[in-house]
């Protein structure tokens, strides 16, 4: 039998809807895939080299648990020139992809019964990692527009609290934290004694003049609170070799090490040295990217802003859109996940249900994806909920 922990464990909506899709797809039908959160360029090629040269020296052996000391180096430089933070070797641990870090985080960080508080909309394992910790995830609703108050955050503090999560952009909105917002949120953060764990993976993709803020670099009392995680599967296109780290008080990072230890052990030797080659690179590939996604942003609010019923605004992050489609519920389709199946059934269109992410009047599409195949994908999407208006 399988144990209680097992059973209580939520499957991906995100791969549910990927395995949809690739099952239409393997009996020959086309599909409009915008499930996955997963960018749709190359790796770059001074990344392709490093594994080539790592290959070619045999580097395919066991490292140190945090990781070879050139890729923590190259993490402290990464945060010292991209967000203000310093940080030594020793408060640096790489790991198997930005997932697996925060899996061992909350295992590390939470006792049964501990708290987490939530923003909602949220990415899909935030909630199920902090249970499988034996935590409560503690979510807190943000506004129409997805906007955080902090004044909601402090309401929801309770004994309990061990940590709040933050994810700026957001998977799935888009939306950016401001400055403002941040440094109340520390205020909250230092005064009660309560961690923060921010997830930074989409820092790079910003539009509309939005600014990202590490809360790390606020001051010395946050940076003592706070956990910070990034990794090289968004910025560098990256999401198969999983590579992802977090930087945070020593003694912390300490605890990490030793659990990762009994865990995934090292992460592949290989990912690290293409890592290595990213971070210290020019960061070309990165500005081309967002280049790209903020035109595809464009094209994709447009598009679902001239379907009758959808709501779609416009993020200033990340590379989803999260439009209303509750205006589409009635008869047949009654929530998010009823929306998303006639998409795919009908449209061929593959999106995420908002219920997944807690908000069940949206759903995620993704526009790491060819302009072509977007534009193809709104137009079947159009046709189909003008049939249904």
């Amino acid at each position: 039998m399988l144990s209680d922990r097992a059973g209580r464990i939520a499957p991906s909506a995100t791969f549910a809807m990927k395995a949809k899709a690739e099952a239409l797809k393997a009996r020959g039908t086309k599909v409009y895939n915008f499930s996955t959160g997963e960018p749709d360029f190359a790796m770059p090629g001074i990344s392709k080299e490093a594994v080539k040269e790592a290959l070619a020296k045999d580097f395919t052996s066991y490292t140190a648990v945090s990781g070879v000391p050139k890729l923590k180096k190259a993490i402290v430089e990464k945060f010292k020139r991209e967000n203000g933070l310093d940080y030594e070797a020793s408060q640096v641990i790489a790991g198997s992809g930005a997932k697996q870090i925060l899996y061992s985080i909350f295992q590390g960080l939470l006792n049964p019964g501990d708290e987490v508080i939530v923003p909602s909309p949220y990415w899909v394992s935030y909630s199920e990692q902090i249970r499988l910790a034996e935590g409560n995830p503690i979510f807190v609703e943000t506004s129409h527009e997805f906007n955080l108050d902090p004044i909601a955050i402090e309401k929801a503090v309770s004994g309990k609290t061990k940590a709040i999560l933050l994810n700026s952009p957001c998977n799935p909105t888009g939306a950016v934290i401001e400055k403002d917002v941040l440094e109340k949120i520390a205020d909250i953060a230092v005064e009660k004694g309560i961690f923060v764990v921010s997830d930074e993976v989409y820092e790079h993709f910003l539009y509309d003049g939005a600014r990202h803020t590490s809360i790390a670099s606020l001051g010395e009392e946050i940076k003592e609170k706070t956990l910070t995680v990034n990794a090289v599967s968004k910025s560098y296109a990256m999401t198969g070799l999983r590579l992802g780290w977090v930087a945070g008080p020593k003694e912390i990072i300490k605890a990490l090490t030793s659990f990762q230890g009994h865990s995934s052990g090292n992460p592949a030797t290989l990912s690290q040295s293409a890592a290595i080659a990213a971070l210290n690179s020019d960061q070309k590939s990165v500005a081309e990217m967002r280049k790209a996604f903020e035109k595809r942003r464009k094209m994709v609010v447009a598009g679902l802003s001239e379907i009758e019923g959808i709501e779609c605004l416009s993020p200033k992050g990340a590379f989803y859109v999260f439009p209303y489609v509750n205006g589409f519920f009635k008869g047949s389709i009654g929530n998010s996940f009823d929306f998303c199946d006639a998409m795919l059934e009908n449209a061929h269109v593959s999106l995420v249900p908002g219920g997944a992410f807690g908000r069940d009047e949206c759903a995620r599409l993704s526009y790491a994806a060819s302009e072509e195949m977007l534009e193809k994908g709104l137009e079947a999407m159009k046709k189909l909920l003008e049939n249904k208006r």
